[in-house]
């Protein structure tokens, strides 16, 4: 760059732009180089600029990712061998019954002793139990023995709550940094954990389709117990153990915590009945296969707007904010039974696309609270309790949503999903913590 004489201003506006340093003149602005796209994504390049970041992400989303596919590749394993949907419905519900119960417990020892001692074992028993309930079915063991493989298979370690955890323990602390961070942290988990759940399916009914019916638990169980020794085996990001005892009441009598569990089975209803009522509704019409298609759009739909709820500064309290996420998301799902009436899936997956958006932020902005209100030595196990109250849902969702479909039909029972989302969104406007929550 020319030096400018000595009778012009002394001082220069500097500004690098695509390499380059590039000076105007005082009261200039410096020119601007047109790269918004990069910037508006500054939060998530932040996030990932934390040295270890991506090596426990990557494996994670890989132990993640079979969640989704376990219950799919169950049923169409044992369906292919038995042909019945109740005997796959219960073994796969006596799972979810068994996980609400061991999860917590499994959590809790991670917080006392730390990830990689607790979910490596735990990893391999569910491996085990996938493995054997595989097993059972190619060979014709009795169907007592399903079961048995199921009591294994609740072992599976919550992935999402861990990686959670260590975001946690990397932005820890009161600042607004570190506050930014980890509703950054929280809104990039559940984008992927919809992901998860929308990949999962398809990947387990594809498998057990072009290949063989045990294929989609087979590679479910390989990719869930590699993914979780890859995760495990990076300790350097591992929050460390408690040791012992946290004094205090246990996550579950923590000031705030019943409400907001009361709020995550509500929301875990909406997931179930939304599932089985959005598979009847296709059936009934005949389009049985499109059914996944439109689940998914749900999914999809969550999972933008969860990335880009990552993208904006958290304001007000987290209080205030999780009350109007999970209004929105009663105001939205209650468009469900309007579009169910035009007896289309054209119209019905747009509507299950925005209806979707509102679930993401809701269940972001509830995890942090989970986090505010959980003893700081306990925090796998507040967040598993969360997962427990979602299964929970899941399970009475499931079971409520099948039982009006049977009664009245796919388009009345849409109804609810829409009644869990409003049950939602009372409970939480009714329910305060007792004493404010702080940010940590």
């Amino acid at each position: 760059m020319p030096h400018s004489p000595a009778s012009a201003p002394s001082r220069l506006l500097l500004t690098v732009s695509g390499g380059q340093l590039i000076a105007a003149a005082p009261g200039e602005r410096p020119p601007r180089r047109g790269r918004r796209g990069p910037r508006r994504l500054a939060p998530y390049a932040r996030l990932f600029a934390t040295p270890g970041t991506v090596a426990f992400t990557v494996p994670n989303l890989v132990a993640r990712l079979p969640s989704g596919m376990f219950g799919v590749a169950t049923v169409m394993m044992l369906t292919a061998h038995h042909g019945s949907y109740a005997l796959a419905g219960a073994v796969v519900a006596a799972g979810l019954v068994l996980a609400t119960v061991a999860g917590p417990l499994i959590a809790r020892l991670v917080d006392r002793h730390g990830q990689a001692r607790v979910i490596v074992p735990a990893a391999l028993l569910t491996a085990t139990g996938h493995l054997g309930l595989l097993a059972c079915v190619a060979l014709g063991a009795p169907v007592w023995s399903y079961f048995c493989c199921q009591l294994l298979t609740a072992a599976q370690p919550n992935t999402g709550g861990l990686s959670r955890a260590r975001w946690a323990h990397l932005h820890r602390g009161p600042a607004a940094g570190a506050v930014a961070a980890r509703h950054t942290a929280n809104a990039f988990e559940q984008a992927m954990d919809e992901l998860c759940f929308m990949c999962g399916p398809v990947v387990a009914a594809l498998l057990c389709t072009a290949l063989f019916p045990e294929a989609g638990t087979l590679t479910a169980a390989v990719l869930m117990l590699g993914g979780t020794l890859a995760f495990a085996a990076q300790r350097r990001t591992e929050p460390p153990p408690a040791r012992q005892a946290v004094p205090g009441p246990p996550p579950l009598r923590a000031p705030g915590m019943a409400a907001l569990l009361g709020t995550f089975l509500c929301v875990g209803s909406l997931f179930g009945a939304m599932e089985v009522v959005t598979i009847a509704f296709a059936e009934e019409r005949g389009q049985q296969a499109l059914a996944g298609a439109v689940l998914a759009a749900q999914a999809a739909g969550s999972a933008a707007a969860g990335l880009l709820f990552g993208l904006l500064r958290p304001r007000g309290t987290v209080r205030g904010r999780f009350t109007r996420c999970v209004a929105a998301m009663a105001v939205l799902m209650s468009m469900l039974p309007l579009a169910a009436r035009a007896e289309s899936l054209l119209l019905l997956a747009p509507v299950l696309l925005i209806a979707g958006m509102a679930t993401a932020p809701a269940m972001v902005t509830g995890m942090t609270l989970i986090q505010q209100v959980t003893p700081a030595g306990r925090l796998n196990e507040g967040m598993t309790l969360a997962v427990a109250a979602l299964l929970g849902g899941i399970a009475t969702g499931s079971a409520g949503g099948g039982a009006l479909v049977e009664a009245h039909g796919a388009v009345t029972a849409y109804a609810f999903p829409m009644a869990a989302a409003c049950l939602a969104a009372a409970v939480t406007a009714a329910t305060r913590p007792r004493r404010p929550t702080t940010a940590r």
